[in-house]
């Protein structure tokens, strides 16, 4: 009888230490081993979709959640997209931009004390050991390394405080009011924080650095005495997949920021707060495939379309022709496309001369009346204005016209 309490009070005071670790892996990908995290990852269904199906919005287990098109930002599915949440490691994205803005990937950067004994996520830097910028960026985006993002930090800015000022600076720059930064890691410090939906915007700018792409899209690669391995698990799982950032601590739940590019679509979705790897990849999975599965890319409009013309008041020609100023392509849904409806305004009348490229118009794609698209209208030629020669010139034709009918 004892001997079987023993056993019990054995079992229950494994299973608290059990929760109280897993309650300490406050740092991105703390408790890894390798490229694995804390948990296995269950592979899921990730068969290719048919690319235009219909299908009603998931219900996913994050948070908040968001999916946008790469190309234009127009965002095609959101869940609590818009609230200020902590965002872990996916703060790398921002460290990178600022890094690669900023620096020069060839440097060598000397590891700080400081940098070298962080917490969390770490790609086991020793202080005083020397790598290049770009090797600390691919152990800091694949990796997820705290220790890379603060030599980063600590190289490019001066130090980190200066770095984190670039961060913000940045985020301003791009226009993102609800997104701030204290560190350039992302572990949980209070009031830093952003949004799926700016999450989102942020990787959208990201993306179009190509070294950047690269980086994210990085399965594995080898650095200065490591081999580094992606801890994205979405690279492996979802066809199509190149990118691009996740995320862990207590505060933020699981978090990933995915990219996916099918038939030149480029999609990138966000979760935030996620239970565990495998709910981050399935839920990332199911908004991914409700995208692809839903819309499709159309072109809409292309740059110097011509689009009618325009009256010319006392100019050498009775009217000019106009066109777009921009291309236009949007990812619609079968039913946006069916309702879709185009509106050309255009002055009625302008007085020349007129000069090539000058605005006289726009254009709008509507959608139940919801504006979803537009462009402005500008004039394709130059058109000069009459002089007395052209008048009389004028006047002699007619005449010449009359004296023939008679």
């Amino acid at each position: 009888m004892k001997r079987s309490i023993k056993r019990i009070l054995i079992l229950l005071f494994c299973c608290i230490f059990a929760i109280n670790l897993n309650g300490m892996a406050y740092g991105d990908e703390f408790v890894e081993d390798e490229f694995n995290e804390d948990e296995f990852v269950l592979e899921v269904d990730a068969k290719p979709v048919d690319g235009h199906a219909e299908s009603k919005p998931p219900k996913i287990e994050a948070g908040a959640a968001i999916v946008i098109d790469a190309d234009t930002g127009r965002v095609l599915y959101e869940k609590d997209a818009y609230s200020r949440r902590a965002i872990a490691s996916t703060t790398k994205i921002m460290t990178a931009i600022v890094a690669l803005e900023n620096g020069n990937l060839n440097d060598k950067v000397k590891v700080s004390k400081k940098a070298a004994s962080i917490w969390g996520s770490t790609i086991k830097l020793k202080a005083g050991e020397e790598l290049t910028l770009r090797e600390l960026l691919y152990g800091m985006m694949l990796k997820s390394g705290n220790d890379a993002a603060l030599a980063v930090a600590e190289h490019v800015g001066g130090t980190v405080e200066n770095f984190v000022k670039m961060m913000n600076d940045k985020a301003k720059e791009l226009g993102l009011k609800d997104t701030a930064f204290k560190t350039p890691h992302g572990l949980d410090v209070e009031g830093h924080y952003s949004t799926p939906y700016e999450l989102a915007m942020m990787t959208r700018y990201a993306l179009r650095n190509p070294i950047f792409a690269e980086m994210v899209a990085t399965k594995s690669t080898t650095i200065t005495n490591r081999s580094l391995y992606t801890t994205n698990e979405m690279l492996s799982l979802y066809p199509g997949a190149d990118g691009v950032k996740t995320g862990y601590t207590g505060k933020a739940g699981r978090c990933l920021v995915t990219s996916a590019t099918r038939d030149g679509f480029k999609i990138i979705s966000v979760v935030l707060n996620c239970a565990s790897r495998n709910k981050r990849a399935e839920s990332s999975k199911a908004i991914l495939d409700y995208a692809f599965n839903n819309y499709r890319p159309y072109e809409l409009l292309r740059a110097n379309q011509e689009l009618g013309q325009v009256s010319v008041y006392k100019g050498k020609k009775s009217s000019v022709s106009v066109v777009a100023v921009e291309s236009i392509k949007l990812p619609l849904s079968k039913e946006e496309k069916a309702k879709l409806r185009t509106e050309l305004t255009l002055e009625d009348t302008i007085n020349a001369p007129v000069y090539k490229g000058v605005e006289v118009g726009k254009i709008e794609f509507l959608v139940d009346g919801k504006l979803i698209a537009r462009s402005a209208v500008k004039t394709a030629e130059v058109v000069p204005d009459k002089k007395y020669g052209d008048y009389f010139r004028d006047v002699l034709d007619i005449w010449f016209k009359l004296a023939r009918l008679r």
